[in-house]
């Protein structure tokens, strides 16, 4: 089976500024592009990428739908719209039609950094989330703790949506704290025929210098014990992965997580579940 990379990033700060980038960052506060990560696809065996917005803009979206088409391994983009404006239907219809369309499979929005904590629930809001609804996209749920009940109501609300939570809602690996978010977390059970999880970006909420694989896999085992291998996948966060560690070492503590499952079940987490939630259009092997 395919190993899909359901969460990565391209970006030049030189051209966009990223106020998240702070003084901690400034390993990763340079250009990265198809050419920096095909190497080390190569190196650990990954056959393809899912490509996920930084910002919001929708002129990066076109640009990175542009980079797909141009990319061998990059398989599908989760791009941004203003799911609150007016004309969110005619924007997406446009992103969707262009000659590179095909590799629109999603959209993101940075919902942990709203000021309100039930963001996803403005009309305006749900209004855009129709749109997804009806032309058959993704919608990539970035979420902490604190818009975990949002985003509950909200995947209950859009049965037919498919949803996908990035980076496990960001628990507090750091201080092995498990609640509330293990308890949050386990009311996306009842949705799970169109919920998926990335297990991704975990390292990151840890200490970079200092995690270990045993640290994270009790936060692993919770996601797969609520939805599943067929609805968790992995994820790289690459680049902001380097903070905590190389692609190789990202990689491999999920396969250490994930080592007692069987072998079909490692092939759902490695691959196939992403194929499934993006629908991916992924070339003979």
């Amino acid at each position: 089976m395919a190993v899909i990379d359901s969460h990565q990033h391209f970006w030049d700060p030189a051209v966009t500024e990223f106020s998240w980038m702070t003084e901690a960052h400034k390993p990763i506060r340079r250009r990265f592009g198809p050419e920096d990560l095909r190497p080390v696809l190569a190196a650990n065996a990954v056959d393809g990428t899912v490509l996920v917005q930084t910002w919001h803009s929708v002129d990066e979206t076109r640009d990175f739908l542009s980079t797909a088409a141009r990319t061998d391994f990059v398989t599908g983009v989760v791009g941004w719209v203003d799911l609150t404006h007016p004309s969110v239907e005619r924007t997406v219809a446009e992103l969707m039609d262009r000659p590179d369309g095909r590799y629109l499979v999603g959209i993101r929005h940075l919902v942990h950094d709203e000021p309100e904590a039930d963001w996803l629930l403005r009309d305006d809001v749900r209004r855009g989330l129709a749109v997804l609804d009806k032309r058959g996209l993704v919608y990539d749920l970035l979420l902490r703790v604190r818009e975990i009940p949002a985003a509950l109501r909200t995947v209950a609300d859009f049965p037919t949506l498919r949803f996908v939570i990035d980076h496990i809602a960001k628990p507090n690996i750091g201080a092995n704290s498990m609640s509330p978010w293990a308890e949050l977390m386990g009311g996306f059970k009842a949705h799970r025929g169109h919920v998926w999880c990335k297990l991704s970006g975990m390292a990151e909420e840890a200490d970079w210098a200092s995690w270990t694989p045993a640290q994270l896999a009790p936060f692993v085992d919770h996601a797969l014990e609520i939805l599943g291998p067929d609805r968790c996948m992995f994820g790289s966060n690459w680049p902001v992965c380097l903070l905590a560690g190389d692609y190789r070492r990202i990689k491999a503590a999920l396969e250490q997580c994930i080592s007692t499952l069987s072998a079909d079940e490692r092939a759902l987490v490695m691959g196939s579940s992403a194929i499934n939630a993006y629908r991916l259009r992924i070339p003979a092997l």
